[in-house]
């Protein structure tokens, strides 16, 4: 019965070789130079010992969020184009009214200046 499992057994050890090997090679065979400036931490262009309630500008958050937004857009389109021939004249139509309210959003956020950074 356990015979059915080693696939999967060898499958574990190949993934755990694959994921710890490259790291453990790395160091030791890879040059170590300690520095202080290389073994400070980062956190994203800020000082790290900062205070957590350090105050962000809006617009930060609102390309953030249009990001997304528009990245999620291209995970919608990714499907939909593997599928065309298949969904016909209605999936074309879904898909440009779809696209057409996100080009209005689009253009809404580009009129009130959202992607201007002053």
């Amino acid at each position: 019965m356990l015979e059915d499992y080693l696939h999967i057994l060898i499958f574990l050890v190949v993934a755990i070789l694959i994921g710890f090997a490259p790291r453990v090679l790395g160091m030791v065979l890879g040059p170590r130079r300690p520095d202080p400036e290389k073994d400070a931490p980062y956190e994203c262009g800020f000082e790290a010992f900062e205070s957590a309630r350090m105050k962000f500008d809006v617009r930060y958050y609102l390309v953030a969020i249009l990001f997304i937004l528009f990245d999620l857009e291209i995970a919608f389109l990714f499907p939909w184009a593997v599928v065309l021939e298949e969904l016909g004249t209605a999936g074309l139509v879904a898909m440009s009214v779809f696209l057409g309210v996100l080009v209005v959003g689009f253009i809404y956020e580009w009129r009130k200046g959202a992607l201007d950074w002053e």
